[in-house]
C-alpha cells in the first residue's frame, strides 16, 4: 500500500484483491477471513478493509456468507446480444451449469401468457420453473411457459441440459426473440432462493422466442443475481 498516494487506501486494496482474483492468485472458493484479521495482517484500519471488501462484493467478485465469512466467487456471466440460453453461455465459459427443476406442469394460460404466446386464454400451456446454478452456486430463477404439444419437457432431461437445446431437439428452429431487461429489489422468498439478502438488486428479463415461421415457442420471465451478470451491447452511431 502506498500511503503517500492520493488514491484512497481502500481503493488500492480493492484493486490489488481484484487483480489477485482475476489472475487466479485468489481462486474461487478462497476464504479471506474476517475484517479484523485482514486489517491486522495488512496493517490497515477495519473501516478501510470493510470498504474494500464491500467494493468487491458489489462487483460480484466476493460474497459474504453467514457462518463462513468473505469468500471469492466464480467470475460473473457476460451475456452477448444474441439469441442464446444461460445454460449454453455458462457451458461455453466453462462454468459447469446445473439445474434444479422446481415446477413442471400443465396449467391454464393467464391473460399475459396467452398474449405472449398467441394462444387462447385458458388453454393449456407447460409451465416450468427452474433454479440455474454454476459450480453449485445459484445464479438465476427461470420461469418459462411453452405452448402445449410443442415438446414434452421431461424433468430429468431439463436437469441435464438447457431448454433451448430441448426445443431444438424437437426440430424447432429458434429464429428471433423480443426481450426486455430491467431491475428490481429481491423479495424475501427470492433472496432465499438465490442466496442473496432481501432487497438485493436483481436483473429481470422477459423474453418471447419465435421459430422460423414466426410462431411464439417460449415465453420466459427470469430473475438474475445482478452482481453475477452483465449484458454486452455493441452500439453504432447513426450516420
Amino acid at each position: 500500500m502506498d500511503r503517500t498516494s492520493p488514491v484512497p487506501l481502500y481503493f488500492q486494496l480493492a484493486r490489488q484483491l481484484e487483480s489477485a482474483v482475476e489472475d487466479g492468485t485468489l481462486p474461487p472458493g478462497t476464504l479471506l477471513g474476517n475484517e479484523i484479521g485482514l486489517a491486522a495482517r495488512l496493517g490497515l484500519s477495519r473501516p478501510t478493509v470493510r470498504q474494500a471488501l464491500r467494493t468487491l462484493v458489489d462487483k460480484g467478485l466476493l460474497v459474504r456468507r453467514r457462518g463462513v465469512g468473505t469468500q471469492v466467487v466464480h467470475t460473473g456471466v457476460r451475456r452477448p446480444p444474441e439469441l442464446s440460453s444461460l445454460y449454453d453461455d455458462l457451458e461455453a465459459a466453462g462454468q459447469r451449469p446445473g439445474t434444479r427443476v422446481l415446477v413442471n406442469r400443465l396449467e391454464p394460460a393467464s391473460g399475459p401468457v396467452a398474449a405472449a404466446l398467441g394462444v387462447p386464454e385458458g388453454s393449456e400451456v407447460h409451465y416450468l420453473e427452474r433454479l440455474r446454478t454454476a459450480h453449485g452456486e445459484p445464479l438465476a430463477h427461470l420461469r418459462n411457459h411453452l405452448p402445449a404439444g410443442l415438446v414434452e419437457p421431461d424433468t430429468a432431461l431439463l436437469e441435464t441440459t438447457g431448454l433451448h437445446r430441448l426445443l431444438r431437439s424437437a426440430a424447432l428452429t429458434l429464429h428471433s426473440a423480443r426481450q426486455t431487461v430491467g431491475a428490481r429489489a429481491a423479495t424475501a422468498a427470492e433472496a432465499a432462493l438465490l442466496d442473496e439478502e432481501e432487497g438485493a438488486p436483481l436483473l429481470t428479463m422477459e423474453r418471447v422466442t419465435y421459430d422460423d415461421t414466426g410462431r411464439a415457442v417460449e415465453y420466459g420471465s427470469h430473475l438474475y443475481r445482478a452482481a453475477r451478470h452483465s449484458f454486452e451491447f455493441r452500439l453504432l452511431a447513426r450516420p
